[in-house]
């Protein structure tokens, strides 16, 4: 698994810097650093306090550290300071970036003198007004700059990048999940895995049509769209309920606005148990790279409603596009989908097959891991990069 030109009494060292800590982008952390201690390397972790990386990546076998990159510009180039220093102490041989302002630290650290890989994870432009974009693409310009790669988790977000001029010398590599952790239950038990989950054994009756949303409480995911719809939803389908798994800055507001017939289940250890409670698995998010909640959902064997942002249409089969796939923004359109799905069990099972067949075979977490170390293999297997490397620390 080691570059072909390493000394084989040297072992190539990874340092992953991350922020932030929680959500899918530290699933997809968590997961690279798994299989990289896996394959041999040894794996740095640097990351602020919090969420749910530190103790995933110490779990894995990493070396975790401390660090953080928030506030102002000062404060950044501070972050930066202290990431240097972090970098001379640890001796990478590459430096894997996550997220945008572990981007811009690292390109301020780094400025190119170690392979440095940056995963942007979502563009932040997507997400601010029209004056923070503007900043946003600025910043995200001169990050990809110092980057020997840049991997975008769909062809949707390459193109966004590229249509905002981040000229990145780009590698798409789309998001896969752990298919050992996410699997098929039995159906027939169905209703007993319900009564498993505190917050569903009191507050939805026995064989309720249930659909789930498992993702943090906030504006890129879209949960204000999905409470607009659901009082459409319960008008044709008047025993569903909606459980919304996650917690996040939205919560308290989308509990004021949230009509009958929906449960707030808070932040959980594992989404596995919901998705397998779920009739259908819904994420109606605002945009996106490409989501990990879908797949997970897909992997067990449910069908999903997602809106066509980011990587949702890249992360279907073409020939279920049409029945998983809505505008972002719009209740109408979301609320047809599910309730056409939730008035047909056997073209949910049906679905929920065809997608269980196709994540299984384009979206492996093995194989984006093994993508994710050819390239570190391509960035190292020249001997001057190795040199540099050495020269820069």
């Amino acid at each position: 698994m080691l570059p072909p030109d390493l000394p084989p009494q040297e072992r190539l060292t990874v340092l992953h810097v991350s922020q932030p800590v929680d959500g899918g982008l530290a699933h997809v952390v968590a997961g690279l650093v798994r299989s990289q201690v896996a394959a041999g390397l040894r794996v740095v972790v640097a990351a602020p306090p919090g969420g749910t990386l530190h103790a995933a990546a110490a779990v894995a076998g990493a070396e975790v550290v401390l660090w953080s990159a928030r506030g102002t510009f000062g404060t950044a180039l501070s972050g930066a300071r202290r990431l240097a220093r972090l970098i001379r102490r640890a001796g990478p041989h590459l430096v894997h970036a996550h997220g945008t302002r572990a981007g811009a630290a690292v390109q301020l650290a780094v400025r190119g003198r170690i392979p440095t890989v940056y995963q942007p994870h979502c563009w932040p432009f997507e997400a601010d007004g029209a004056l923070a974009a503007r900043t946003a693409v600025v910043r995200e310009r001169r990050t990809v700059r110092w980057a020997h790669r840049v991997v975008c988790a769909s062809e949707a977000q390459r193109a966004r990048g590229a249509a905002a001029r981040v000229a990145g010398r780009w590698v798409v590599l789309p998001s896969g999940v752990d298919l050992r952790r996410f699997a098929p239950g039995d159906d027939d038990r169905r209703q007993e895995r319900r009564d498993c989950l505190p917050a569903l054994r009191d507050t939805v009756p026995a064989g309720a049509p249930l659909v789930v949303c498992v993702a943090r409480l906030c504006r890129q995911k879209g949960q204000s769209t999905l409470l607009r719809a659901w009082t459409e939803v319960t008008a044709a389908v008047p025993d569903a309920h909606l459980v919304l798994v996650g917690d996040g800055p939205d919560r308290a507001a989308l509990h004021r606005a949230a009509p009958p017939g929906v449960v707030f289940a808070g932040a959980v250890d594992g989404a596995a148990p919901w998705y397998r409670a779920a009739d259908l698995v819904v994420l109606p998010s605002r945009w996106e790279g490409m989501a990990l909640a879908p797949l997970e959902a897909m992997a067990c064997g449910r069908p999903v409603v997602l809106t066509d942002v980011g990587g949702a249409r890249e992360c279907l089969p073409p020939d279920a596009a049409d029945a998983c796939l809505v505008p972002p923004d719009d209740p109408a359109a979301l609320a047809a989908a599910l309730t056409t799905l939730l008035a047909a069990p056997d073209r949910r099972t049906a679905l929920g097959a065809r997608l269980l067949e196709h994540v299984r075979s384009a979206h492996d977490a093995r194989r984006t891991a093994g993508a994710v170390l050819n390239v570190y293999r391509e960035l190292l297997a020249v001997p001057p990069v190795l040199t540099a490397a050495r020269a820069g620390r």
